[in-house]
């Protein structure tokens, strides 16, 4: 199946029509086992169907901290910048884009908006499959209390449907 393929087939059950963005990737960050610190990196390598390389929860290399609950639709994991903003403006709270434990930091990228839907990242495909939802280990992680500031701002969990290399200032497009 090629890339045409891929965007002309909807998720199952997602409504055809999608929010029009685009926005830019500001951050990168992978880490290779659970509990380690993230690393921000320049660019980082898409896998269809497993994961980022070199990622804690890279399918069939898994050691994150939810690796004994694998999932398919969590291969990789986008956050927006928006919401750290908001942090620091709404509860006093500075957490810098490492912190979150995501591996893409967007700009400009309604990530709730965009569940069932796929979109385009730099070169790759991928299809949002849920909300992140906040945890407690975060807390411990960060040391901030930024649980309930997170609740449906803790980023987006999506599959790779089309791998390839993904850069810093890439363009996130809606379809």
């Amino acid at each position: 199946m090629d890339l045409q393929d891929l965007i002309a087939s909807p998720a199952e059950g997602a409504t055809p029509v999608s929010p029009a963005f685009v926005g830019v990737v500001r951050f990168l960050h992978i880490t290779p086992r659970a509990f380690l610190p993230m690393h921000a990196v320049p660019q980082i390598t898409l896998v269809a169907g497993k994961g980022i390389e070199g990622d804690r929860y890279m399918i069939g290399r898994e050691e994150g901290f939810y690796s004994d609950r694998p999932e398919e639709g969590r291969q990789v994991t986008l956050f927006e910048i928006e919401t750290l903003e908001a942090l620091k403006r709404d509860s006093g709270i500075e957490l810098g884009p490492q912190d979150h434990r995501r591996n893409v930091t967007v700009e400009g990228v309604p990530l709730n908006h965009l569940v069932g839907r796929r979109f385009l990242l730099g070169e790759t495909l991928l299809e949002a499959t849920r909300l992140s939802v906040p945890c407690r280990h975060i807390e411990e992680i960060t040391g901030k209390a930024i649980f309930d500031p997170l609740i449906n701002r803790s980023g987006l969990n999506c599959r790779i449907l089309k791998g390839g290399v993904v850069r810093l200032g890439d363009a996130v497009r809606s379809l």
